[in-house]
């Protein structure tokens, strides 16, 4: 397996899958066209729809890797709202799906312990990116969950592979509905309102998006609330409300009993 094959294989299928929404067309010829027209109409970026088509049969259809310039890397990611391929890298979806789609081709026994074999590992081109998060997560020093909570030094190590540059030193940041997403860029679009990065609020303020899962023994003392137009949001963290700019509230355990568990809407 070469170096960021499933990176850019789970690149490809959501570009792929954002210009088949889009396209009018239905045939993947139709759609790819589609997204040719995209990319030089809204980012003047002039990609053939055979050279996608060459990228998608290769590296989605066969798994084998092909050399996409790093520059037609980053205009994909920016096509699907991500600043460049190492931003888009450090997406927790990424790194998960780019483990599991590692550790299917690789052979783990455990003995009293999770231990990976170095020499299956690289008989089956097991990259030393990959190896190093499989023994992060195997060692308990990253951690996946509902909040998306992840451990900065794990990160660290991440972005040190990439050789690129930690999200929280970037000068600002945009809420994606979910979390605060790091950017260089003071202008995304109107779709976006950015503003200074916030540190504080970019590692800790986070929106819950299973409040079915909160009781009151998990998330008293742990959750704040908005309650705006009678619909109750929950965050991980103190501050103001990304949108409407409210102060959030300490979670009541009425507000738990009526807007979360089993009351949660759906």
């Amino acid at each position: 397996m070469s170096k960021f094959l499933p990176q850019k294989k789970k690149l490809l299928e959501e570009v792929y899958e954002k210009a088949k929404n889009e396209a009018i067309e239905t045939s993947f010829n139709g759609i790819a066209k589609h997204l040719e027209r995209s990319l030089k109409d809204d980012y003047s970026v002039n990609l053939t729809y055979k050279s996608f088509e060459t990228y998608y049969q290769t590296i989605v259809e066969k798994e084998k890797d092909y050399n996409i310039k790093r520059a037609i890397l980053d205009d994909l990611c920016k096509y699907i709202e991500y600043d460049n391929f190492v931003n888009y890298c450090m997406e927790w979806k990424t790194i998960e799906y780019a483990i599991n789609h590692t550790v299917s081709k690789i052979v783990i026994n455990i003995v009293n312990k999770p231990v990976i074999s170095w020499s299956s590992a690289v008989k089956n081109g097991f990259g030393f990116v990959e190896f190093t998060f499989i023994f992060l997560l195997l060692t308990g020093s990253v951690a996946f969950s509902n909040s998306r909570k992840e451990s900065l030094d794990a990160k660290d190590i991440w972005m040190g592979l990439l050789g690129g540059q930690l999200d929280i030193d970037k000068k600002y940041m945009y809420w994606n509905g979910e979390r605060y997403i790091a950017t260089d860029s003071a202008n995304l679009g109107r779709q976006f309102k950015v503003i200074a990065m916030q540190k504080d609020d970019f590692k800790d303020l986070k929106k819950i998006t299973q409040p079915d899962t909160l009781t009151i023994e998990n998330a008293m003392g742990k959750v704040w609330y908005d309650k705006s137009d009678n619909k109750v949001e929950f965050f991980t963290s103190f501050g103001k409300h990304p949108k409407n700019e409210k102060a959030l509230k300490d979670v009541s355990e009425r507000i738990l009993e009526n807007y979360a568990g089993e009351n949660a809407e759906p």
